[in-house]
């Protein structure tokens, strides 16, 4: 009984499965995904960790897939699906328009990949990729490089950016603006730079303080920062 159970299971899914074509959507949406990744990592330009960021891609691609693969046979699953994910919130936060857009491309492998159209995946994927680095040079857009930075987020009572931005400027050797939102006390503002030694960072922590007793810094190491 338990066999001829099994059995039907097994009949049941190579029906609407093709199990070869499952594994090669496998391998496709993965290769595509590292590409894109490899890719998010040297060019982006979003100021959060994008290593510890594009670790999500992998993941999102195949799970994309399977469900897509597993639903696209069945009206009923489809049905199913949308009442599931109606109860299901999803509040991660996105600050950067960029991340958004690399999601919906991981996204579309997965999408792709689970409609059996590896072909499609492929040559939509590195065309968009293409497209990307060429925008670079047409845009004249700065070259990326990777060097010792660091992420520098300040919130602070005051509204007076350009004061911070001279303190800033006038001790470490690089300060760039990245980010400033407006808050309900005040500023919440990002740089990037880059300091020599400690005692630059001590001098900055002292002089930023010094703004207002609610001001407060936060540095964060990013050695592997892409700008």
């Amino acid at each position: 009984m338990g066999e001829s159970l099994f059995e039907q299971y097994l009949e049941q899914f190579t029906n609407t499965v093709n199990i070869r074509s499952f594994i090669v959507n496998i391998i496709v949406a993965t290769l595509l995904t590292i590409i894109l990744q490899y890719f998010y990592l040297h060019f982006g330009t979003a100021v959060s960790n994008r290593k510890k960021f594009a670790s999500i891609f992998l993941p999102l691609a195949l799970g994309t897939m399977l469900i897509i693969t597993i639903i696209q046979s069945s009206v009923a699953l489809s049905l199913g699906l949308v009442g599931a994910l109606s109860i299901v919130r999803f509040r991660a936060a996105i600050k950067d328009p960029e991340e958004l857009t690399f999601l919906f491309l991981v996204i579309g492998i997965g999408l792709a990949t689970g409609a059996n159209k590896p072909i499609l995946a492929t040559i939509a994927i590195l065309l968009i990729l293409l497209l990307l680095w060429l925008s670079k040079f047409v845009f004249k857009q700065k070259s990326f490089k990777t060097e010792d930075k660091m992420y520098v987020n300040i919130q602070t009572d005051k509204e007076d950016i350009e004061n911070i931005a001279n303190i800033l400027s006038s001790v470490l050797p690089y300060v760039e603006l990245k980010r400033m939102d407006s808050i309900e006390d005040g500023l919440d503002i990002s740089f990037i730079c880059k300091a020599e030694n400690i005692s630059q960072l001590e001098e900055i922590r002292k002089q930023v303080r010094g703004i207002s007793e609610n001001t407060s810094i936060s540095i964060i190491d990013q050695p592997n920062l892409i700008i």
